[in-house]
């Protein structure tokens, strides 16, 4: 019986975690119409899942290869610690450890607030929001796009409005203002990227986008920050720490 698309990436997702290793080569297109008894195209989806999933790259002229970018561990409980920013380290620090990273596409500019986010800021209409946004790059490949809005009456003479904010970012320098984030909220869902949203995170046709909304507030349950981030699923593992 012929095998499915399906069927046959998961028999080589289990040979890329068991056998395999990143930069080898899969089996093309010939080899597993041969093996599974299938049509060249469906030979084809089997491989494009694997792509999808962010576990293999295609490289033209060449074949699929098992992807050799190590995924990130986003640990949301380890890097939102004041021991961390408090401290006046990078909070992408504890998801990367000492793999380099570069920050592009940075702009820092006051702004009217979308109503999605006056709402969570509490903010008045007429009120207006100092926008952080920026797209991170780890080892040469785009992984996620964040933009933060602050409520500028708090912010606007502070290094928050300034492309630099100093070491331990915004939440160091919120704490600086008397307004340190003590409690956050997140929340996550996975969904297919607009067409504008692929080409920012070079993420292929198949590949799903994580869309997480966090907001900080303060002790007295003030909200000083919203950051809207667009992650690419194909190289994130989301980790939690979870005491019962």
């Amino acid at each position: 019986m012929a095998e499915t698309a399906r069927q046959i990436a998961d028999d080589l997702r289990a040979r890329i975690s068991d056998d395999l290793m990143p930069g080898d080569r899969l089996p093309g297109e010939p080899a597993l119409v041969r093996d599974y008894g299938v049509a060249k195209e469906t030979a084809r989806r089997a491989l494009t899942l694997l792509v999808d999933e962010g576990l293999a790259v295609r490289r033209r002229g060449s074949g699929t290869y098992v992807r050799e970018f190590r995924p990130i561990p986003r640990v949301a409980n380890k890097r939102l610690a004041k021991e961390g920013w408090g401290a006046g380290k990078s909070i992408w620090g504890a998801d990367l450890g000492d793999r380099e990273f570069t920050v592009t596409d940075l702009e820092v500019y006051e702004s009217g607030a979308p109503r999605h986010i006056a709402r969570l800021l509490e903010l008045n209409e007429d009120e207006l929001v100092i926008v952080r946004s920026r797209r991170y790059v780890v080892e040469g490949e785009p992984v996620q796009q964040a933009i933060s809005y602050l409520p500028a009456k708090h912010v606007r003479d502070s290094p928050i409005a300034q492309p630099d904010p100093g070491e331990g970012g915004i939440y160091r320098r919120l704490a600086d203002l008397g307004l340190e984030p003590v409690h956050f909220t997140e929340e996550l869902r996975a969904r297919m990227p607009s067409q504008e949203e692929s080409t920012l995170l070079a993420v292929s046709a198949g590949t799903p986008v994580v869309d997480i909304c966090r907001t900080a507030f303060t002790a007295d349950g003030r909200p000083v920050e919203v950051n809207q981030m667009l992650l690419n699923a194909g190289v994130y593992v989301m980790r939690y720490h979870l005491d019962s």
